[in-house]
């Protein structure tokens, strides 16, 4: 059982949608640390306002049917069932106008395959921690594409947007939203120039599209570190930052981490 001291973070926004966030209260944090699973995957379990909680993050593709969550504590094991709610996400149609990003050459499906089965392996990632779940803002501009749009490239269908975008020039610093240490970065065929964060316990952030990346595997960042640069690389319409937060193996919707005003 994880035994490191409690964390005060700001809490995720409690959305539990297809995309979204579950915030689940485990009880007070004066007992120890439970374990919290969906299925076999760890949950983050984080402590707030004297209570632990456990995030659970929701597939995009998930039905509007309970989820379960086993919780083992010290001498026991309980389950919580956590309804799901729909929503509908609209659709976005965009002209890439070099068409290999939408239609690859054999290569380049291999390349694909072989970046797939990589950065699958990073978001799977669990490690201890205290993740500070509440971010700040990677970059300055306004939100261009939101989480979950049905997208259609070149009038091609294609995965729904798994992140949050933000339009800002080229060159525009690209900052940590909190701690963590960086576990890749690459130039990848559709994500362009990108860089992972690992926050602790299945909480991963990506960026990408980037111009330049400032940070190097291994290294330690804190919050509003420079990670790198807004750019246009990988499959993109022009300069924008693409952010992608992961929980437990799954896309959420950024947004639910940010501070609201």
């Amino acid at each position: 059982m994880l035994s490191f001291a409690p964390a005060y973070a700001a809490l995720p926004r409690h959305l539990a949608v297809p995309g979204g966030v579950a915030v689940i209260d485990l009880g007070p944090d004066s007992r120890p640390r439970p374990q919290a699973f969906h299925d076999t995957s760890p949950l983050a379990v984080v402590a707030h306002a004297g209570r632990w909680h456990a995030l659970l993050g929701i597939p995009l593709d998930a039905l509007p049917v309970p989820l379960e969550v086993t919780v083992a504590e010290a001498a026991s094991s309980r389950t919580i069932s956590v309804p799901v709610g729909t929503k509908n996400y609209p659709e976005q149609r965009l002209t890439i106008k070099e068409t290999r990003k939408v239609e690859p050459s054999p290569e380049d499906l291999a390349r694909i395959e072989r970046e797939q089965a990589h950065t699958a392996e990073l978001k799977r990632r669990f490690s201890a921690g205290n993740p500070d779940t509440g971010f700040a803002r990677p970059a300055d501009g306004r939100l261009s594409s939101r989480f979950g749009l049905r997208r259609f490239f070149n009038g091609l269908p294609r995965n729904p947007h798994n992140g949050l975008d933000f339009a800002a020039p080229s060159g525009a610093p690209v900052s940590a939203p909190a701690a963590g240490t960086v576990i890749d970065t690459g130039d990848y065929f559709f994500n362009g120039n990108s860089v992972f964060l690992d926050h602790g316990q299945g909480l991963i952030s990506i960026y990408m599209h980037l111009s330049r990346i400032d940070v190097q595997v291994g290294q330690r960042v804190t919050r509003g570190d420079r990670l790198g640069a807004v750019g246009a690389t990988g499959r993109s319409t022009g300069p924008h930052l693409h952010w992608t937060v992961i929980l437990n193996d799954t896309p959420v919707d950024p947004e639910l981490f940010l501070a609201r005003p």
